[in-house]
């Protein structure tokens, strides 16, 4: 029966490709056309007008775009077909690509795009009576079949079809092992990996799809155990936003937030790969540095921690560590809001608008206008307002004093005259009056053309508040300070921050964790800029963001759309990152917050993601370890080495295996750049393979043998990981390295090995 089948599909494909060569075809010769005509609506050859020229535009653009499309889709057209009988209608077949593919004539679907409501089925479907959610509401009816296609050589190898009976099987080995067992995906999840993450529309799973497809009402937090594909998911989920609010939602209306330079070069081809290319890719220190308009180096959290990991100042590591935790907290925020009060007091210190001694603005209106009616505005943005406001009444002021002054002259001149009636000489009083008209209207002409040019210059002095000055002051006046801390920081820790801004100032250097407040006090003092505001921001790797980050997150988002994914079990900062999902949904969100768990791994194999499991149980959280797919492989290897000598030794036998096995990627993980500098020295001059040592702010082109720091490994996935001298002097039995060593247990698909030299670290149970 399955070989009939799969030589159907076969048939279906060999069609499709066909067609798809004549519309690839027909496209082409439509886009020479368009062309053509452009160029001629262009040079003026017809009678044209600027519609004309935008409306073939919009064709020919379009027409590219499918190309592009139908090209991309030739070998692989779509990953799976479903059978759906819609109430009271036949049973029809609907296959499911990356693209729509359709007749550009007639526009009749040949392959739906993953992100149609009806894809839907495909994800989270089970055989029988379903529904699923469509523009016009919930339609009913019947779904017989949900097929998968494995491919090779762009031809179909295999088919895999799921019934709800077939894909939910009892595990082996335990009477209570019920797992989820996906032939389709474990065939997937067992091959190599690359450089680069992939798309996974062809093996989203339901919990992952039901993110994915989530509305874009609210914030969405995903704690995502290592290897449940959150990151995935948060690009995936951006791809699907843009298709689904495609009349409002534009590529550059999203903003994704990564943790490291490593990290954005990695993820680099999905977004291209799912249409959404445009989308703006930053780490927080780069889009902090580019809204405050700041220049200089920037020394940013990998550095920093890499510090607080490889020094032996244990006083100096003891500052750092209080320093960030303090500026990334809910209190420094308390205390940033109080000196934000206090500079709004101060600025409402408002004179009158003067102009030749004349008042032309009272003060009151002034302060009334900054303290009441444009109080819901930053400080900068208020004065902004305040000053249109008066420019487009000033005719109506201008008229008013003149009146004004009118009447205060004339009232002079009647009192001139009526006090010299019976004086002899008229002559003088008749000078006296004329200068005082001449000098009415010298004051009248002042009035009418430098009222506006007295109002710039007001508000020129009534200066516009710098948010990186602000924040410098707040450090540098002593009462502001006392009285905005309530002094209730230590003046050890006080005097040691105020001591390392000024040697950054001389040095032109930025603490990355001095962003966070300078971005708070200009967002709250100054205003937002527009192009900064995106209709929604993905976070990945959440858990490493303090809460006020968290606040400037939620600031650059409109309508607070977030897709915040994190992992408190990976949270390597440890000593400034978020220590409960409970803190960023009451305390940011006012648990106006979308929160839901990611258990399943799907990278790792059982017997890896069980021996990383036994790091997190150690460590003080009350997470539900990671559940693996039933895929099995090799138990993690746990070797002494004596010498450089012996662990190379051992690295090229491994390194064999890994090819031999069809594999590639393999990943020695030092604890520190350090330690991997050692390393990586060592083995470039001695090992038969070629290696590269990955910094911070490198892009990876190729993970085939990288050596690589634990924190810089979050979110990357290898073939093989080797743990490098995983003894109790490099993994002690404390917070931070039971993180650090959690996140590199968890980057293995296929093999993973354990070397130490002296005592193994009690973190790992041998």
């Amino acid at each position: 029966m399955k070989e009939k089948e799969l030589k159907i599909e076969r048939g279906v494909l060999k069609d499709t490709k066909e067609w798809l060569d004549l519309e690839i075809l027909k496209l082409e010769n439509k886009s020479k056309d368009l062309e053509d005509k452009l160029t001629t609506l262009k040079k003026g050859g017809v009678v044209a007008n600027s519609n004309d020229i935008k409306a073939n535009s919009i064709r020919y653009e379009a027409t590219k775009r499918n190309i592009s499309n139908f090209k991309e889709a030739y070998n692989k057209p779509y990953f799976a077909k479903i059978d759906f009988r819609e109430y009271k209608k036949e049973v029809e077949g609907f296959y499911i690509g990356k693209f729509s593919i359709g007749d550009s004539d007639s526009g009749d679907q040949k392959v739906i795009d993953w992100r149609e409501p009806l894809a839907d089925l495909y994800y989270s479907g089970t055989q029988g009576w379903t529904e699923y959610r469509a523009p016009v509401g919930l339609i009913e009816g019947e779904l017989s079949l949900k097929r998968k296609f494995r491919y090779k050589d762009n031809e179909i190898e295999d088919i895999f079809d799921e019934g709800i009976n077939d894909i939910i099987l009892k595990a082996s080995g335990g009477d209570d092992e019920n797992a989820l067992v996906d032939e389709f995906l474990k065939i997937t999840l067992d091959e190599s990996t690359g450089s680069k993450l992939k798309d996974v529309v062809a093996t989203i799973q339901k919990e992952q799809n039901d993110i994915i497809r989530a509305p874009k009402v609210s914030p969405i937090i995903v704690q995502g155990s290592a290897g449940s594909g959150k990151t995935t998911v948060a690009l995936h989920r951006l791809a699907y936003l843009l298709y689904r609010y495609n009349e409002t939602l534009k590529g550059e209306d999203i903003l994704v937030i990564a943790p490291n330079k490593v990290f954005l070069d990695y993820i680099s081809d999905v977004l291209p790969s799912l249409g959404a290319a445009e989308v703006k890719q930053k780490t927080f220190e780069e889009i902090a540095l580019e809204i405050l308009k700041i220049k200089g180096k920037v020394e940013n959290k990998d550095k920093k921690l890499a510090l607080v990991l490889e020094m032996d100042d244990e006083k100096e590591k003891t500052y750092i560590k209080e320093v960030s935790r303090l500026k990334n907290s809910l209190e420094f925020k308390i205390m940033l809001d109080r000196y934000i009060k206090l500079i709004q007091i101060e600025q409402s210190k408002i004179e009158s608008i003067f102009i030749d001694g004349e008042e032309l603005v009272d003060g009151k209106e002034i302060r009334r206008l900054f303290l009441k009616d444009f109080i819901h505005l930053p400080v900068n943005k208020r004065k902004h307002e305040i000053k249109r406001y008066l420019n487009l009444r000033l005719k109506t002021r201008i008229e008013y004093l003149i009146d004004k002054i009118e009447g205060k002259y004339d009232n002079e001149i009647f009192k001139i005259k009526r006090e010299s009636e019976d004086t002899k000489d008229k002559e003088e009083i008749r000078k006296k009056i004329i200068s005082l008209y001449d000098e009415r209207d010298a004051k009248k002409e002042i009035i009418k053309k430098n009222s506006k040019k007295v109002i710039e210059e007001y508000f020129k002095r009534w200066e516009n508040l710098n948010a990186r000055n602000i924040y410098l002051r707040f450090f540098q006046d002593e009462d502001l300070f006392s009285i905005a801390t309530d002094n209730r920081i230590p003046k050890r820790i006080s005097d040691y921050i105020k001591n390392k801004l000024k040697e950054d100032i001389e040095n032109g250097r930025v603490d990355s964790d001095d962003l966070a407040p300078m971005l708070y006090l200009k967002f709250n003092l100054e205003e937002i800029p527009e192009n900064y505001r995106f209709s929604h921001v993905v976070v990945d790797e959440a858990q490493d963001y303090g809460i006020l980050q968290m606040h400037i997150l939620r600031y650059l988002a409109k309508k607070e759309s977030l897709t915040i994914v994190g992992d408190i079990g990976q949270g390597i900062y440890f000593y400034k990152g978020i220590k409960d999902w409970k803190d960023v949904i009451e305390k940011v969100f006012n648990n106006n917050c979308l929160y839901t768990p990611l258990t399943q791994s799907y990278r790792s194999t059982v017997e890896i993601i069980e021996f990383a499991n036994k790091v997190l149980k150690k460590q003080k959280n009350s997470l539900t370890p990671a559940m693996p797919v039933l895929r099995h492989g090799k138990n993690p290897e746990v070797k002494e080495f004596k010498s450089n000598k012996d662990f190379l030794a051992e690295i090229e036998l491994i390194v064999k295996e890994v090819r031999e096995n069809g594999k590639s990627s393999v990943a020695i993980i030092g604890r520190t750049q350090k330690q991997c500098k050692k390393i990586y020295d060592y083995i470039r001059k001695n090992s038969s393979y070629s290696w590269t040592l990955i910094k911070e702010g490198d892009d990876i082109i190729s993970m085939e043998n990288i050596v690589i720091p634990s924190y810089m490994t979050k979110g990357l996935e290898f073939d093989c990981s080797i743990i490098y001298n995983c003894n109790d002097e490099n993994y002690k039995e404390e917070e931070e390295d039971k993180k650090l060593l959690y996140v590199a247990l968890t980057r293995a698909l296929h093999y993973e090995y354990i070397f130490y030299n002296g005592n193994l670290s009690y973190l790992i149970d041998k």
